[in-house]
């Protein structure tokens, strides 16, 4: 897994790439605050190589908690910024700082 964020300097947004290695996985999304938690919405691109990966453009100045949805089943990320906990989920969230 991992997080890859690139600053705009021209724009108020830091473009994220996020990606997990999934082989065996038909599906997978990252949910989260900047997406109101809809699979559709962060839905992510399988490569060849097994990795699901997409890009978005968030605002910058945010912290963001979020999770991947890998076929139906949600995996915090092990390279987030931090972890939080949801008392609606019931579990740690992971965390991205921009």
């Amino acid at each position: 897994m991992a997080i890859k964020k690139q600053v705009i300097k021209t724009k108020p947004v830091v473009k994220v790439t996020f990606s997990i290695e999934a082989k065996e996985a038909n599906t997978a999304s990252v949910v989260g605050d900047f997406n109101n938690w809809n699979p559709a919405a962060g839905e992510l691109s399988k490569l060849k190589t097994g990795t699901f990966k997409a890009t978005f453009d968030l605002p910058k100045d945010n912290s963001f908690e979020f999770k991947y949805l890998v076929d139906g089943t949600y995996v915090n990320d092990p390279e987030a910024d931090s972890y939080a906990y949801n008392e609606f989920a019931g579990a740690e969230n992971s965390v991205l700082a921009l």
